[in-house]
């Protein structure tokens, strides 16, 4: 892929009409929402990302991408950082409205473009975001929770019994008597 920056908006009409295809970079430090999503960017990280522009035969306009980049994620086992790889493939319906979005063919996903200008930034950042993943943890080998982890699993005394003496009567047990008899 080319190290150019991807512009930050273009024309998603003419883009489809013409079967445009673009490929670059968005510096991840230039979308807010992504970088407060993950735990670190690394020094000068970049997006990859590589766009197909189209238009079908119903005259929708179709962009199918591709991205990826490394950013460090917080292991929520131990909460500490880690190296991850994120990437996605997506194809995307670009409507002007939730109305047209709703007319979108199930294999597209609608994003809603304001104007003539598709704000490419916005799109990627959206790709990234769904592409995180919702537990990020380790490889259990990797991880430095590891010894803990397995001093829990083999100490039985870790995990103690529930006590007898905190079983509860149902609250609801009087009601049963209730739904045997009829009125």
């Amino acid at each position: 892929m080319s190290n150019a920056e991807l512009p930050r908006s273009v024309d998603f009409h003419r883009m489809a009409e013409t079967g445009a295809e673009l490929e670059g970079t968005v510096p991840l430090v230039r979308l807010d929402r992504f970088r407060n999503a993950v735990f670190a960017i690394p020094e000068g990280g970049d997006c990859l990302v590589r766009l197909e522009f189209s238009a079908d035969s119903q005259r929708r306009r179709i962009v199918r991408g591709e991205l990826e980049t490394d950013v460090e994620l917080e292991c929520q086992r131990c909460m500490s950082g880690m190296t991850a790889h994120v990437s996605s493939a997506f194809e995307l319906g670009l409507v002007t409205s939730d109305d047209k979005a709703r007319q979108l063919p199930s294999e597209l996903e609608p994003f809603v473009v304001e104007g003539e200008a598709l704000d490419l930034w916005t799109m990627v950042e959206d790709e990234l975001l769904l592409a995180l993943p919702a537990y990020p943890l380790h490889e259990r080998e990797d991880c430095p929770a590891t010894a803990d982890l397995e001093a829990l699993e083999a100490d039985p005394a870790a995990s103690p019994e529930p006590d007898p003496e905190d079983k509860r009567e149902n609250p609801f047990k009087v009601l049963e008597g209730l739904k045997k008899t009829r009125h």
